[in-house]
């Protein structure tokens, strides 16, 4: 027999994201409130060039430009 989320197309990271949606949108308001801000990430990168650090910059804002730029260039 397979997992229920297995079987609805979801990996077992997304599944466990989900759970924990649901768990954190059941709580109380404050508790809600502090697991909620646990929940959230910011992740950063930088590119490396001649073995010197670039700047530090947010994956949301990177994945952005990058997007752009293969919209444009590509053609597609």
């Amino acid at each position: 027999m397979a997992f229920a989320w297995k079987a609805a197309g979801l990996t077992y990271n997304r599944y466990l994201a989900v759970a924990a949606r649901v768990v954190r949108r059941s709580l109380k308001e404050q508790p809600r409130l502090q697991a909620e801000r646990r929940g959230e990430m910011d992740l950063k990168v930088a590119k490396w060039q001649n073995g010197k650090q670039g700047e530090n910059k947010g994956l949301a804002s990177v994945n952005e430009s990058a997007m752009a730029e293969h919209a444009s260039g590509s053609g597609q």
